[in-house]
């Protein structure tokens, strides 16, 4: 078990390392299979922030972060590498949908606005604060809302403030141009919680305290399709 693991550590971690590497790795396929993994008997454990969760053969491997992540998140993962069909499609959301911490980075240029979305740009920053002021009483700062091209696999994205310097939400044109407004409104209000649990001090997840707000604000705490629907 674990032979990829070994080639790729030996040469230059320490034994300690490689121990703790060992158990790490152990312990996510344990708890892959307590929820219903079947194939798999080597995992890796990366810190890809590309690909999450990828498996060749009988090999896989999943990000580091995903061993903190909640019991649904895991099923996520084995429908993901054992399911088909729609059922798979919706378990890759709710990988996609899993904060993963992000590290030290090259600097990406900043995706500008296309000029013809600055109108719809104006429109949802105009939602947020309707929004802000019916759902969460105006306790959140206002934000800028922005549209992206480049956002293909995610309907919208919330940019914590901690990390990016300056918050701000992200919603996808192609989630606009083929779900609707309405959709892509839902979308808004569940990253508006996420807004909300950054702003609060809680984690930016999607575990207990943002399912409680998001069923008292009235949003969707799943999406419920994939951009490419």
């Amino acid at each position: 078990m674990l032979r990829a693991l070994v080639s790729r550590l030996t040469s230059r971690a320490d034994p300690d390392q490689l121990a703790l590497a060992f158990d790490r790795s152990a312990q996510m396929l344990h708890r892959l299979r307590a929820v219903g993994l079947r194939q798999i008997e080597d995992l890796v454990l990366t810190r890809n922030r590309s690909t999450y969760v990828s498996w060749r053969g009988t090999a896989l491997r999943v990000h580091e972060a995903f061993l903190e992540a909640p019991p649904e998140v895991l099923r996520a993962i084995v429908v993901f590498v054992n399911g088909r069909g729609v059922a798979r499609r919706v378990a890759r959301k709710v990988i996609l949908e899993y904060p993963v911490p992000r590290g030290p980075t090259r600097s990406r240029r900043a995706e500008r606005v296309h000029p013809e979305d600055r109108p719809l740009c104006d429109r949802l920053t105009r939602e947020h604060a309707r929004l802000n002021a019916e759902r969460f009483g105006g306790a959140l700062k206002p934000i800028r809302v922005r549209v992206s091209r480049r956002m293909r696999t995610r309907l919208g994205h919330y940019a914590l403030a901690a990390s990016h310097g300056t918050a701000e939400i992200v919603i996808s044109r192609r989630h606009l141009r083929r779900h609707g407004w309405d959709e892509a409104v839902d979308t808004l209000l569940h990253e508006m919680v996420h807004q909300w649990q950054e702003e609060t001090g809680l984690p930016v997840d999607h575990r207990a305290a943002f399912r409680r707000k998001a069923r008292d604000v009235g949003a969707v705490a799943r999406a419920r399709r994939t951009v490419g629907a």
